[in-house]
């Protein structure tokens, strides 16, 4: 399917067409998402191996300073993948991707430990979760891409809300497994080299995937994969390139790490580290905080595709305003309360009631991001903009969180949590208007009304 195709033969051919395309592109999400998830959920069985910290604190707090060297690469593999992604399609940039993070995988399930090879057991992980952080980093803004690029236009919340649907199943199954082999398999066992297992199941299911994206039909008009193979005049500037970026599309860009800064924060608080939060700070017991985690979860990958549909009838700057207005109101009250409960089935709400809040953004985060940009640097300007404000505070967020612990100071961590969904609130109430005409309206067709003037079409439409 072409960008500049506006003209379809029906409605129900492009919404099957749509299906197609939507479910070969998110599969490869969910794997990437479990492979980048799986090394946190088993950290506190495999970090005795890496780290020689015999304080368990401390230890995780190794293991989760390695998991936030990952997000150094986020930018890095943004550039790379995007610029991929807008010169030669967004099929073969997320086949690479795909690619590299099977690898990662399959290296982890095997890695030597420190008692094998001393230190080179450590650098080898890093290394390892570098690749994987590259490899992630570009996934990220190619599939937000392509899945809004796939969507029909009158349901592009609803088709767009499937890459969080499966970025949380990537965690939600990271999970499942988690419980399975507690419940089958010995402490000392999994502790010993059951580790190894979800990483092995992680580089299998990439291969899965890798078959299944041949078949996907590319959404890149071949006009502009020709436009950034031809020479260009002075002072002008080829599709995904930084300086197209930065000379006509720093505002969205800025836009676009304003709506992601709170957003991520609050996304990897109340999916990631409220693991070990609750299995530190509230007391609860591992098996008990991973059932916990996973039927909540369970609950809140099923909602994103409910907020999408409700996006796609008011559009998607409610959504956000409902995130920003009850994150900044009830994060202090869930986590303080969250901190003190022993009581699993209170924690379950507590954790329910802040991915509630959470829901407003990433059900429609992707689709708000590619909307800001045209096709011709969509994949670049969204994979930068949301890597950048997610290496600098939704990757630091385990090891801020786990520091916070440590000192015995989490309160200080809900501030911060706080504050950061304000941020973002500011800039969904000032830069963002409702319904407003997009790049991808242009381009796909428009969701809310009839096509614009010419004139319009030249202005750079800032939507959500």
């Amino acid at each position: 399917m072409s960008t500049q195709q506006t003209e379809v033969p029906s409605e129900a051919a492009q919404t099957r067409r749509a299906v197609s395309n939507i479910l070969k592109g998110s599969a490869g999400n969910l794997v990437e998402w479990y492979d980048l998830y799986v090394y946190t959920v088993f950290a506190a069985y495999f970090q005795s191996h890496f780290f020689n910290s015999k304080d368990d604190l401390q230890a995780g707090l190794e293991a989760m300073a390695v998991f936030s060297t990952s997000f150094l690469m986020r930018p890095i593999g943004a550039w790379f993948f995007g610029r991929y992604a807008d010169r030669k399609g967004r099929k073969a940039a997320l086949t690479l991707s795909v690619t590299l993070m099977s690898a990662g995988s399959f290296a982890i399930a095997i890695l030597p430990t420190t008692q094998q090879v001393g230190v080179w057991a450590l650098v080898l992980l890093v290394l390892i979760r570098l690749i994987q952080g590259f490899s992630v980093g570009g996934e990220y803004g190619t599939s937000a891409t392509y899945m809004s690029e796939a969507a029909t236009s009158k349901r592009r919340g609803f088709f767009s809300s499937f890459q969080y649907v499966t970025l949380i199943g990537g965690q939600m199954l990271a999970l499942l497994v988690l419980v399975i082999l507690q419940n089958f398999m010995p402490k000392s066992d999994l502790t010993e080299w059951g580790w190894r297992i979800p990483f092995a199941i992680g580089g299998v299911a990439a291969l899965v995937v890798l078959w299944l994206r041949r078949s996907m039909e590319e959404t890149v008009s071949e006009e502009q994969v020709l436009a950034a193979k031809a020479p260009v005049a002075a002072g002008e500037a080829q599709p995904g390139t930084m300086r197209l970026l930065l000379t006509s599309y720093w505002k969205p860009l800025l836009i676009c790490i304003g709506v992601t800064l709170g957003g991520t924060v609050a996304f990897y608080t109340y999916t990631n580290f409220i693991l070990k939060f609750m299995n530190d700070t509230s007391g609860i017991a591992k098996t008990d905080t991973s059932v916990i985690n996973f039927w909540a979860l369970f609950i809140f990958m099923l909602l994103q595709p409910v907020y999408g549909i409700i996006s796609d009838k008011v559009g998607r700057k409610p959504l956000l305003l409902w995130f920003g207005i009850t994150g900044v109101l009830f994060t202090w009250p869930l986590l303080s309360t969250l901190a003190g409960t022993k009581d699993p089935f209170t924690a379950f709400l507590l954790m329910m009631g802040g991915l509630l809040i959470v829901g407003g953004y990433t059900s429609i985060n992707a689709l708000v991001k590619a909307e800001l940009f045209p096709a011709s640097i969509r994949a670049l300007g969204v994979g930068l903009g949301y890597a950048i404000a997610n290496s600098l505070f939704g990757g630091t967020v385990p090891l801020i969180g786990a520091a916070f612990q440590k000192a015995e100071r989490v309160d200080l961590f809900f501030t911060y949590v706080t504050v950061a969904i304000a941020i973002s609130l500011v800039v969904y109430i000032f830069a963002l208007k409702n319904k407003k005409p997009t790049h991808l309206d242009h381009e796909q067709g428009h969701a809310w009304k009839r096509p614009a003037t010419d004139g319009d079409k030249d202005k750079d439409a800032v939507n959500a």
